[in-house]
C-alpha cells in the first residue's frame, strides 16, 4: 500500500523538452481499495491538488488510511513539488510521511549542470518521538528525471497516440533517499469502468529497478483517460492481496 500510495503521491518534466499539454488548477480525489480473497474494502483516500501560479506548478498530495486500516498500519502522508512551467523542470520535492510509528521527512532540491541533474537530498527520520537519523546526500542523473509526485503529471503528458503497443520509455526517479530506474511500457487502449462510469484509456505499466537492474517492487499499472488525461485507475500487488486506486469523479 505504501508503494502504491507513494506512486499516487506520485511531471511534466522531460529535461529541456517542452510539453504539449498544459495543466490548470485542479483537485483530484482517489479512493484506495484493498483486496485479499473475499475482502474488498476501502483502505484510504488520496487528494492531489495542483495550482498554476507565477510561472510554476505547485502540487500537493495528501494520503490517509481509513479508520479500520489505522489499526493495522496508520498512514498520513503529504507530498509537495514545484515545477517550472516554462521548461517543465522540477525545482523542489518534499515528502512528509507518518507511517505507523515512524516519521520521515525528505527534502530534495534540484540543480543542473548541462545535461546532468543533481538532487540534493536531506532526510529527517523520527521513531516514537526521537530523531534517529539526519542524512544528507547528493544524487545525480542524466536526461529525464522525475520524483514520486512529478511523475504523476509526467505520465499524463506522454504522446500515447504516436506510440505502438509495447513502446517503452525509461527515466530516473528520485525517491528522496535513493534513485531508481523507472520504465513505462505502453499496453494499448482499454475501456475501464470506475464507479459506473466508462472511460476509454491508455493503459501503461511501471517497473522500478535499482542501479544493478534488480526489481525493487512488483510492477504497477495505470489507466489514463484519453480525453482528460486524468488517471482513472491504478493497481499494484502487495505481499498479501492487492491495492487498486479509483478516481472519484
Amino acid at each position: 500500500m505504501r508503494r502504491l500510495i507513494s506512486f499516487l503521491m506520485l511531471g511534466m518534466l522531460c529535461w529541456g523538452i517542452a510539453s504539449a499539454y498544459e495543466f490548470h488548477n485542479e483537485s483530484l480525489k482517489y479512493k484506495v481499495m484493498f483486496k485479499w480473497g473475499l475482502i474488498n474494502k476501502q483502505a484510504g483516500d488520496v487528494v492531489i491538488n495542483l495550482k498554476n501560479q507565477d510561472g510554476m506548478y505547485h502540487s500537493q498530495l495528501a494520503a490517509k488510511s481509513a479508520s479500520w486500516a489505522d489499526k493495522f498500519y496508520r498512514v498520513r502522508d503529504t507530498l509537495n513539488c514545484d515545477i517550472q512551467i516554462q521548461d517543465f523542470l522540477p525545482m523542489r520535492y518534499e515528502k512528509i510521511a507518518h507511517e505507523d510509528k515512524d516519521y520521515k521527512h525528505d527534502v530534495v532540491s534540484y540543480r543542473r549542470e548541462g545535461a546532468t541533474t543533481y538532487a540534493d537530498c536531506t532526510r529527517y527520520e523520527t521513531r516514537e518521538g526521537k530523531v534517529r537519523k539526519d542524512e544528507q546526500r547528493t544524487l545525480e542523473a542524466m536526461g529525464t528525471t522525475v520524483d514520486m509526485l512529478s511523475v504523476f503529471y509526467y505520465m499524463r503528458n506522454l504522446d500515447y497516440p504516436q506510440w505502438s503497443t509495447g513502446h517503452v520509455l525509461s527515466m530516473t526517479i528520485f525517491s528522496g533517499k535513493r534513485k531508481e530506474l523507472l520504465t513505462i511500457k505502453y499496453l494499448g487502449n482499454e475501456e475501464v469502468k470506475c464507479d459506473n462510469v466508462k472511460y476509454n484509456t491508455y493503459k501503461i505499466s511501471f517497473t522500478f529497478t535499482s542501479d544493478g537492474g534488480k526489481k525493487t517492487s512488483d510492477d504497477m499499472w495505470a489507466w489514463i483517460d484519453t480525453e482528460t488525461r486524468i488517471p482513472v485507475k491504478l493497481e499494484g500487488k502487495l505481499p498479501v492481496g492487492s491495492v487498486k486506486c479509483f478516481y472519484v469523479k
